[in-house]
């Protein structure tokens, strides 16, 4: 079984900074791939970044130059360094882990969700 644990949302003013972590535990091999998603009031679930074990990045068109995503493989954990934020940003954030559980095996994990509100 496979645990992933976000942190670091919360509220900020518009133009602010937040970042989020995600920490996972368990049965894990390795991590191939770690990303963050958003769901935002009324609208479905997009991606947000995401980071592959060699640590090539891809980002959503509406974050780019403003969001970096980051992972410490030791630590089994990923980043979301999100600045310059906007009130469109605010979205319940969801970590997503593709998790080698062994040379055969993987699965997909999702967290909890973090709220993140950017509002004056």
């Amino acid at each position: 079984q496979v645990q992933l644990v976000e942190s670091g949302g919360g509220l900020v003013q518009p133009g602010g900074s937040l970042r989020l972590s995600c920490t996972a535990s368990g049965n894990i091999f390795s991590i191939n791939v770690m990303g963050w998603y958003r769901r935002a009031p009324g609208k479905e679930r997009e991606l947000v970044a995401i980071i592959s074990s060699d640590r090539s990045t891809k980002y959503a068109d509406s974050v780019k130059g403003r969001f970096t995503i980051s992972r410490d493989n030791a630590k089994n954990t990923a980043y979301l360094e999100m600045n310059s934020l906007k009130p469109e940003d605010t979205a319940v954030y969801y970590c997503n882990a593709l998790v080698v559980l062994t040379t055969q095996k993987m699965a997909n994990y999702w967290g909890q969700g973090t709220q993140v509100t950017v509002s004056s």
